[in-house]
């Protein structure tokens, strides 16, 4: 029997026990929890999940997952062949990947900037991490981000800090590339 991987998505009002439910499901049918990034997010849970799981259980388990809801948790699953997923997998693994650390006074935009300067190059921003804190010294708030980026064919890294430069002075945020390891 092959592997299905299955991308779920799930969010709702974050208490104790969230994350139980969901690894009760993966594991009543006999679901691999591959990986996660889950958070609390204004009182909010938010999740993805990667779960391999039998061909023959997969609608099963989207359906169990379907369930959470009378959990207060809404879902949604994506579904596609393990071999797909290698695929990918191995084509991510063969590009360069640096790391984008950003940090500056909070403001509308930086995101969309940063973004278009990424998507304008065809780079993938394969995880961000934002958060907005307060400055030690005067308590005014300072934006950070940390992404993890892989670069197309074609484009360096000194072509990317190239392009971030451009826009960092008129967001007033200082970025960096660092070399992913």
């Amino acid at each position: 029997m092959s592997q299905v991987t299955i991308v779920a998505t799930l969010i709702g009002e974050d208490r104790p026990g969230l994350v139980e439910q969901i690894a009760e499901q993966v594991n009543a049918h006999g679901g691999n929890w591959v990986e996660s990034r889950m958070a609390h997010l204004a009182g909010q849970f938010a999740g993805i999940l990667r779960v391999e799981v039998e061909e023959a259980q997969v609608e099963a388990l989207q359906a169990a997952l379907a369930k959470l809801k009378a959990a207060g948790l809404d879902t949604i699953v994506h579904a596609e062949s393990s071999a797909t997923t290698q695929t990918a997998e191995v084509a991510q693994l063969e590009a360069p990947s640096l790391q984008l650390e950003l940090v500056g006074h909070d403001r509308p935009g930086i995101v969309r900037e940063v973004t278009s300067v990424l998507a304008r190059l065809g780079v993938n921003v394969e995880e961000l991490n934002t958060e907005r804190t307060a400055a030690a010294n005067t308590g005014q708030p300072l934006f950070n981000a940390a992404a993890s980026l892989r670069l197309p064919a074609g484009v360096s890294r000194g072509t990317l800090q190239a392009a971030l430069e451009e826009v960092a002075g008129d967001l007033m945020v200082d970025i960096q590339l660092v070399a992913s390891e």
